[in-house]
């Protein structure tokens, strides 16, 4: 039985749904890395990096080559910079409009003008 769509999406979210994997998704935007240098730019334990880059690679997202002892990380497709820009776009929407919001507070003196109740 196959899985709706819906669900699969879901579960894609679910699979970008860590810090980690957001921000080395990020950095291999600008190309391959290798994993000493994700493990400098992101700052975090190599097990936990290790972990990361299981699940993006087991989700197809990122792709691994060896060459020697070191292992370079690349992006599969460049569908997920532009979804990576997207998603840049909405937060600094919503973002903005929260900024709004606690600018339209401050001016009011706590009580929002709009949408507030009677």
């Amino acid at each position: 039985m196959a899985v709706p769509l819906y669900e699969a999406k879901a579960e894609f979210f679910r699979m970008l749904g860590h810090p980690a994997r957001i921000r080395v998704l990020e950095l291999l935007q600008d190309g391959p890395m290798p994993v000493r240098d994700l493990l400098a730019a992101i700052e975090i334990e190599p097990s936990n990096l290790s972990q990361q880059l299981a699940v993006l690679r087991r989700s197809g997202i990122v792709t691994a080559t060896r060459n020697g002892s070191t292992v370079t990380y690349e992006l599969a497709g460049g569908d997920v910079a532009e979804l990576l820009a997207s998603a840049r776009r909405i937060l600094t929407v919503l973002l903005a409009g929260q900024q709004d919001l606690l600018d339209e507070l401050r001016q009011t003196g706590g009580t929002p003008v709009r949408g507030g109740a009677s």
